[in-house]
C-alpha cells in the first residue's frame, strides 16, 4: 500500500501542504518589497522558478520531456497562473498585504462553484455556505476599506485565476508528475507575460534592478515559486481542490502576521477589517468539523 494511502501518509501531506501555505504568505510580504511593478515581477519571479525547476531537473538527471498536446494544455493554465500573480501582486501594491491576503479568501467560495461544474458532481450546500460566510467577511471588508476599491476587485479576480487553475491541476496530477506540471505551467506563464510585454513596449529600464531587489527575487523565484509550486501541486493527489482552497485562506493568518512583524501592516486597517477576517477564519477553522458532524448524522 502506498505511503499516502496511510494516515500517516495523509497527515505528512497536510502538513507539507500547511507549509506551502506558509511559504505562500511570505510572498506576499517579498511582493511589498519588491520596488518593480507587478507584471515585471511576475516576468521575473517566473524566469528564476522556471530555472530553478530545470536545475533541478539536471542535478538528478530527470527526463522533463511531455507530448506536444500536455505542453499545450500546461501553457494555457500557465496564463491564469501568470494572471492570478499579476493580480495579486498589483492588489498588494494598491493597498496593504493584509487586505490583498484576506480577499485572496474569496478562493474558497470560487471553488465550492466551479469545482462541481467542473468535475460534474453535485453542488455541496456545506461548501457553498462556507464561501458566502467567507464573501460576507469580504464584504464587511470592503465596506470599511472603500479607498482600497481597485485593490479588492484585483484580490478578488486573483483568487478567482487561483481557484481555476487548482482545479485544473487538480485533475492533471493524476497523470503527470508535479515537477513537470510547475515546469510547463510556469513557463507558459512566462511565455503569455512576455507576449504582453512585447506588444505593450513594456520591456525597458526596469530590466536593470537594484541590488536589493534581486536578493529578494531569487527567494520568490525559488523558494517560494519553484518548491512551493511542486509541493502545492503534488498533495492534490490526496486532498480536493476545494479542500486545498480552504486551507490555503491560512494564507491571511501567516501573511498578516509576516506583515505586522515586518511593516507594522495593522496600524491602517479599521475594525471593520478585522471583523471580516473573523468570519473568514472562523469559517475556515469550523468547516472540518461541521462536514464531521454531518457525516457521521449520515451514518446514523
Amino acid at each position: 500500500m502506498p505511503e499516502t494511502d496511510t494516515p500517516a501518509g495523509i497527515n505528512k501531506n497536510l502538513l507539507l501542504l500547511h507549509f506551502t501555505v506558509f511559504i505562500w504568505g511570505f510572498t506576499s510580504i517579498l511582493g511589498k518589497l519588491i520596488s518593480i511593478s507587478a507584471v515585471e515581477l511576475v516576468w521575473y519571479r517566473v524566469i528564476i522558478a522556471i530555472s530553478s525547476l530545470f536545475l533541478y531537473f539536471k542535478f538528478n538527471r530527470t527526463a522533463f520531456k511531455a507530448d506536444s498536446k500536455t505542453i499545450v494544455q500546461l501553457a494555457f493554465t500557465g496564463a491564469l497562473i501568470g494572471l492570478h500573480w499579476i493580480l495579486f501582486f498589483e492588489s498588494i501594491k494598491l493597498s496593504t498585504v493584509s487586505v490583498t491576503l484576506v480577499c485572496l479568501s474569496s478562493m474558497t467560495l470560487f471553488t465550492a462553484i466551479f469545482e462541481p461544474l467542473i468535475n460534474k458532481k453535485r453542488i455541496s450546500k456545506l461548501e457553498i455556505i462556507a464561501g458566502l460566510l467567507i464573501i460576507i467577511g469580504i464584504f464587511l471588508i470592503f465596506e470599511f476599506e472603500v479607498q482600497y476599491t481597485k485593490a479588492i476587485i484585483a484580490g478578488l479576480l486573483s483568487a478567482m485565476c487561483a481557484s481555476l487553475f487548482s482545479i485544473i491541476n487538480s485533475r492533471q496530477v493524476k497523470q503527470i508528475e508535479p515537477t513537470l506540471i510547475a515546469f510547463y505551467e510556469l513557463a507558459g506563464a512566462f511565455v503569455w507575460i512576455s507576449l504582453y510585454l512585447l506588444i505593450t513596449g513594456g520591456f525597458g529600464p526596469w530590466l536593470i534592478l537594484k541590488s536589493s531587489d534581486i536578493g529578494y527575487l531569487i527567494i520568490l523565484g525559488s523558494v517560494c515559486t519553484a518548491l512551493a509550486y511542486v509541493a502545492g501541486v503534488s498533495v492534490m493527489r490526496e486532498f480536493s481542490a476545494f479542500k486545498v482552497a480552504l486551507i490555503t485562506n491560512l494564507e491571511p493568518v501567516y501573511g498578516i502576521i509576516l506583515a505586522f512583524i515586518f511593516f507594522n501592516d495593522m496600524k491602517e486597517l479599521k475594525p471593520g477589517f478585522w471583523v471580516g477576517a473573523l468570519i473568514i477564519l472562523s469559517t475556515i477553522f469550523l468547516f472540518p468539523v461541521a462536514q464531521k458532524q454531518i457525516a457521521r448524522r449520515k451514518v446514523k
